[in-house]
């Protein structure tokens, strides 16, 4: 790995745990020695958390982590409700029917009845749901757009309570999109992307407006 993404792949992971909290100074000779690399290397992966959004200019000579609360929340889920409902859209057009009906499939299987949905089997079949619209889609700018946004949602997630009955909720959601899609039912599958967007923003919104609800601790994974 480069000396650039080694850096920026360290930055980000603590801009998004919140290790690096918004505001903090992010200065490219103080990182570039913490993390042992060059100076150049440092400016590039800086620039790119500066391209992401996710470092700002405070000043001529200072960059910081960009704030990131309950508005920037709602700003990120409407351009998250606008890209995903159109990619649901368009995979529903152009998908591989098969393997949306797999994945249908797969998230229905880990809904049991009762009991908690195991997060880990969870997290990993909406990368692999991620990766399948990604391809179904092939549309370069949209797909760059999409990878824009997850990043920031990492943000979000981490703000929430972990929250077990909206994990469940979550995914019974992706079930019905990834069968929507797999029928090729394009309407349907933007309105449930739609309904599964509306019913994440409410639940991260509710956590930050009431952090004491359910665990007492924050998911860095959250079900959204």
């Amino acid at each position: 790995m480069r000396a650039s993404d080694r850096a920026y792949a360290t930055l980000l992971e603590e801009i998004q745990s919140g290790a690096l909290t918004p505001g903090s100074v992010v200065g490219e000779v103080e990182q570039a020695e913490r993390l042992g690399v060059s100076r150049t290397p440092m400016r590039e992966a800086i620039g790119r958390l500066v391209a992401d959004g996710l470092v700002r200019q405070q000043s001529p000579r200072v960059l910081v982590v960009s704030g990131f609360d309950a508005d920037d929340i709602g700003e990120l889920f409407e351009a998250r409700r606008a890209l995903e409902e159109t990619a649901a859209r368009i995979a529903a057009e152009r998908g591989d029917r098969q393997l949306f009906a797999a994945l249908a499939a797969a998230f229905t299987a880990a809904h049991p009845e009762t009991g908690d949905v195991a997060a880990d089997e969870y997290y990993t079949l909406i990368s692999r749901f991620d990766a399948a619209v990604d391809a179904a889609v092939d549309n370069a700018y949209l797909t760059s757009a999409l990878r824009t946004i997850r990043t920031h949602l990492v943000r979000a997630r981490r703000l929430a309570r972990d929250n077990r009955s909206r994990l469940r909720a979550s995914v019974s959601e992706h079930a019905l999109i990834a069968e929507a899609i797999a029928r090729g039912d394009a309407e349907l599958a933007a309105h449930a992307t739609h309904v599964h967007l509306h019913n994440a923003l409410a639940s991260i919104l509710s956590s930050i407006a009431d952090p004491g609800r359910g665990s007492s601790s924050p998911t860095p994974e959250g079900p959204q």
